[in-house]
């Protein structure tokens, strides 16, 4: 049986379509909290498990005889480390063959504030006695999609990533390699670094956009404290705005930058193009 947590979110329903692709749906659970919700994935004739990443007995019921388990990351930041630590604890009663992780790429050196959640799990996992392999995935492509959308409206791009290289890629791409993680008849590595083949500048993402858009689009850099108050004003919370600002100062000092590829050599086909990735967000 292969486990996904966090079944329901976005990489996780792309995961579970793509496993439906190379094993038996009878060898999928989806680990769910509202299994009202997740209709979509019954259909698909998967088992649905009820679980809470703050409830230790609800996982290990959901972690029950499971060969392997995708251990997607949780989207409550500030609290991952209590959440996760309760899914590893419950992976160790379990024993399953393989634990897979979520992480962020460069979590061990990573300039951005998210990434000490994600190394603290690491930690966990390593000391688990686990078979197990973290991805650490870059940025998605689709976290730019309201930028890429309303750049020609507004005739620029905000940021504060200055001329930090981002190897973005599409979260179809990432659930592609949990995939091939999952199915391999091979033992995978212990480690990804997974990122975008070809790494871009804010500034070449809105040049992309005006090239396609056919509208003048620049990128604006901005300090810091400016770019989070311009995201306040369009509406976000207060700690997803201190989020993407920080994660912008990261990407301006290299932390969403990697060159490996090794993100399209384990999904075996070249990563989505920057081109390909705003040409689907204009035509959405």
């Amino acid at each position: 049986m292969i486990v996904i947590t966090g079944a329901s979110g976005q990489l996780g329903q792309l995961v579970i379509s793509g496993l439906l692709k190379q094993v038996p749906a009878s060898a999928i659970a989806a680990v769910v909290r509202d299994p009202a919700k997740a209709g979509a994935l019954a259909a698909q004739g998967v088992q649905l498990r009820q679980a809470d990443y703050n409830d230790p007995a609800s996982l290990d019921a959901a972690f029950h005889g499971a060969e392997k388990i995708l251990l997607i990351s949780s989207s409550e930041v500030g609290q991952r480390l209590p959440q996760h630590r309760n899914a590893v604890e419950a992976a160790k009663r379990a024993q399953p063959k393989l634990l897979a992780y979520t992480s962020v790429l460069h979590a061990d050196t990573s300039p951005l504030g998210l990434a000490g959640e994600h190394k603290a799990t690491e930690e966990l996992i390593r000391a688990s006695g686990l078979n197990y392999t973290i991805l650490r995935n870059g940025w998605y492509f689709e976290n730019y999609h309201n930028s890429i959308v309303g750049g020609p409206a507004h005739g620029g791009v905000l940021g504060s990533a200055g001329a930090g290289r981002i190897a973005a890629a599409a979260r179809a791409d990432y659930a592609a390699a949990a995939v091939a993680v999952l199915t391999a008849t091979e033992p995978p590595q212990a480690l990804y670094e997974l990122g975008g083949d070809h790494p871009f500048t804010m500034a070449e993402l809105a040049a992309e956009i005006a090239r396609q858009s056919g509208q003048p689009v620049a990128y604006h850099n901005l300090p810091e404290a400016e770019y989070k108050a311009a995201l306040l004003g369009w509406g976000l919370p207060e700690g997803l705005a201190a989020l993407i600002a920080d994660s912008d100062i990261g990407a301006s000092q290299g932390g969403l930058d990697d060159r490996s590829r090794s993100l399209s050599r384990l999904i075996g086909r070249p990563t989505q193009t920057l081109a390909d990735a705003v040409k689907a967000a204009l035509s959405a």
